[in-house]
């Protein structure tokens, strides 16, 4: 089996971390909670339910993201596939075998789990999210003759590949960012249908206007800058 670690960005996500990392199949090695700055119970119950609990004080997803590198960086034993996770139990942890499997069995570089209508939960996804989610992949097939469907969190990825595309984003064009440079960098890349539900709590990008429009404008951005290169 090949080495597994998930790192999962939290922000405030006491009510449902436990329930994610419950979820999470055993083939896992680590599994590495970034909190981002929470001020609730997110690290207790974390650390309670057998993760690497981080703390991240800058806000913003991709600077957990990269605290959650930073870490597996610092290892003597490096994975073989980073798998990408929320922290609010939106998507299915157990579906992360349906995620790795690309790379397993056909020696895939990047897989996205694709949070397909017809799997999702009704209101799972705000109508921005969804309009947004559209755009932003209608624009990359446009633009770069790129076949993707969503933007969706919960991805996998080798990790010698994550390395090599240099990420830099700090806050809500991560995914995008990702998306955006594997392309560049002819990674071999799928998608795999995945269940969402509603998530627990309420969300701090979709839930508010200001989040959607910062996340609006800076998926944009990246497109338009990488359209340029």
């Amino acid at each position: 089996m090949p080495i597994i670690k998930v790192i999962i960005p939290a922000y405030n996500e006491a009510d449902s971390i436990a329930h994610v990392i419950k979820d999470i199949p055993s083939i896992v090695d680590e599994v590495i909670v970034v909190s981002n700055n929470s001020t609730d119970q997110t690290e207790t119950n974390a650390k309670n339910a057998g993760a690497t609990v981080l703390k991240e004080s800058r806000k913003g997803y991709g600077y957990a993201c990269l605290k959650g590198m930073e870490h597996v960086a610092n290892q003597n034993t490096k994975p073989d596939i980073i798998v990408f996770l929320d922290g609010d139990y939106s998507d299915y942890p157990e579906e992360l075998t349906k995620i790795i499997a690309p790379i397993q069995n056909d020696n895939i570089d990047f897989v996205i789990g694709s949070r397909v209508k017809k799997l999702r939960e009704e209101g799972s996804m705000t109508i921005p999210q969804i309009f947004g989610n559209w755009l932003a992949t209608t624009l990359i097939s446009i633009i770069f003759r790129a076949k993707f469907t969503d933007l969706g969190p919960f991805r996998a990825i080798k990790y010698n590949k994550l390395l090599a595309l240099n990420m830099k984003d700090k806050t809500y064009g991560w995914t995008v960012e990702m998306q955006l440079k594997a392309i560049k960098q002819k990674l071999t890349y799928t998608e795999v249908p995945v269940n969402y539900r509603n998530r627990i709590g309420i969300s701090k990008v979709s839930g508010t206007l200001k989040g959607a429009i910062f996340a609006g404008i800076k998926i944009l951005s990246w497109i338009f800058k990488y359209s340029f290169k």
